[in-house]
């Protein structure tokens, strides 16, 4: 399979965990979000933010999948994979500071995000612009 390597197993796993949480966030929110979220879409514009959130996921995965296919892009892939992972951690780690622990779904997407980003943290060191 062209692409897989160890050095590109971060993004791999990024893009199979981004993916469908991006389509089960935009692509029929109306259905989707009530079961994950504690209330129903109502309105265009609320739509309208589920489906952005969509786009931005599908448009980081997209980058990422390009790293991996173009060697010359995995720097850029994997610096906005830690961006993108790392954010959503602190994100989440900022809410159960002020919000209180969430549930199970989201107490897992923090474990994975975090763990993601330190993973490509460490890619990036080890595969990093001084080893190539």
């Amino acid at each position: 399979m062209k692409g897989f390597s160890i050095k590109n197993l971060h993004l791999i796993l990024s893009i199979v965990l981004i993916i469908p949480t991006a389509l089960a966030y935009g692509l029929y929110p109306v259905l989707t979000v009530p079961g994950l979220f504690d209330f129903t879409i109502e309105t265009v514009n609320l739509a309208g933010i589920f489906k952005a959130t969509m786009g931005l996921y599908l448009g980081m995965s997209t980058l990422w999948i390009t790293g991996i296919l173009k060697p010359k892009f995995w720097i850029i892939a994997t610096i906005t994979n830690i961006v993108f992972m790392g954010s959503l951690a602190c994100g989440r780690l900022i809410s159960m500071v002020t919000d209180g622990m969430p549930g199970i779904y989201f107490s897992v997407g923090f474990v994975a995000e975090i763990s993601l980003a330190l993973w490509a943290l460490r890619n990036l060191r080890k595969y990093g612009p001084t080893h190539q």
